[in-house]
């Protein structure tokens, strides 16, 4: 599949009735042309069109009106595909997605850090040379590669500006990416690739306001308001884990004091766990990590949580009342509809929900405020991959 075949879904009106048959399909010619004000015999040659470029289909008679049963029409969603990246900072993710989100590859390999910008690109196109490879036959149908990348992203021109946990800036993704494969590539922030995601297809589904919240090695959010992303001026809009909560705090990865994942990411919950061990405090952690404090990590604790440990339940709550704090500035400053809590440190569930929900209702200013739809994501360790997916296909259909 080449650039241009994506250019030519593009069209204003090819996209405003690609939408319509997304969101309201099965559909019928006649209905689409009422619903958007374009002309039947338009309608009828753009839908021509687009069931030639295999992109939407035929499927079943609808009621008749008096006439005809009309045939309608829905997305063909195994007409084409999208490979999504999710690439670090631990390992690389790689998908290969239709157009409703279903994964059909999934795989992962782990970074060898450190890892240059020049290792990480090659084993970016290594990765997607392989899927590539694996599906030779779907090859064609391929419409594009979206990139999630943890950091600082100019995603106008597709260059992750700064990945603070593998110390690496000005990576230009797109430009290598769409030289080697020649097909079009979207970066984005991991967190706001999570966001579109969510609210593509998964629990972000149907609010106007959604804040996905990626709480991991660090944390970062995705602002999506009336289905766009929001990035703000420089590229830097959701970066509330370096929200400043407690000035007196330890240092962060940043430069600056007590930030919020100094606190309540995945770092902070195992470091707290290795302090209260050290002073003799008893847990199942002791076990688990076989006496070496070193071993203790935030996925141990969560383990240990998991098995009744009362040391590791209350370490996550505590996260939780942090990572609440964070939030309520967030519901104070951007009051969205709703807010979904995905990443590694995301699995410890209710444990971790409880300490967030706890402080909103606390601390929030009005009642429908302390409120606020709080959900976890629904898409599990691809998330970031299938919010990469989403940066296509929010463009493939967006009007």
């Amino acid at each position: 599949m080449q650039r241009g075949t994506f250019q030519f879904m593009k069209s204003l009106n090819r996209s405003i009735i690609l939408n319509r048959i997304r969101l309201e399909g099965p559909i019928s010619r006649a209905q689409i042309a009422k619903d958007t004000k374009l002309t039947p015999p338009t309608v009828s040659s753009i839908v021509k069109e687009l069931i030639d470029s295999g992109l939407i289909k035929e499927s079943i008679q609808g009621e008749s009106q008096g006439g005809r049963k009309p045939t309608m029409l829905i997305i063909n969603e195994k007409g084409f595909y999208v490979i999504g990246l999710d690439a670090g900072p631990k390992d690389i993710k790689i998908i290969l997605s239709d157009l409703n989100g279903g994964v059909h590859h999934f795989s992962k390999k782990a970074l060898l850090l450190p890892v240059t910008a020049d290792e990480l690109l090659k084993m970016m196109k290594s990765e997607i040379q392989g899927l590539l490879d694996q599906y030779k036959e779907e090859e064609d149908k391929i419409i594009g590669i979206g990139v999630a990348m943890h950091g600082v992203v100019d995603v106008d021109r597709g260059i992750s500006l700064y990945a603070p946990n593998l110390h690496l800036r000005n990576i230009p993704i797109k430009e290598q990416l769409e030289t080697t494969f020649n097909l079009p590539v979207k970066v984005e922030n991991d967190a706001k690739a999570i966001a579109l995601g969510e609210v593509w297809f998964g629990s972000g589904s149907g609010a106007s306001s959604v804040v996905a919240v990626n709480v991991g090695s660090g944390i970062g959010a995705g602002i999506v308001i009336n289905g766009q992303l929001f990035h703000g001026e420089h590229f830097i809009a959701g970066e509330i884990g370096h929200m400043t909560i407690d000035i007196g705090g330890k240092r962060c990865s940043c430069g600056n004091y007590g930030c919020l994942q100094t606190l309540a990411a995945g770092p902070a919950i195992a470091e707290r766990a290795k302090k209260e061990l050290a002073i003799g405090k008893e847990s199942r952690l002791t076990e688990l990590s076989g006496g070496n404090l070193e071993r203790i990590t935030g996925r141990l604790v969560h383990k240990a949580a998991l098995e009744g440990d009362q040391l590791s339940r209350d370490i996550l709550h505590s996260a939780g009342i942090y990572l609440g704090i964070g939030l309520t500035n967030l519901i104070h400053l951007l009051n969205p509809e709703r807010i979904i809590i995905g990443g590694g440190v995301a699995n410890a569930g209710e444990i971790l929900l409880d300490g967030v929900k706890e402080t909103i209702a606390r601390m929030a200013l009005t009642e429908r405020a302390k409120q606020t739809d709080i959900r976890l994501s629904s898409l599990g360790n691809k998330a970031t991959a299938i919010g990469a997916v989403s940066l296509l296909l929010s463009e493939l259909f967006s009007i």
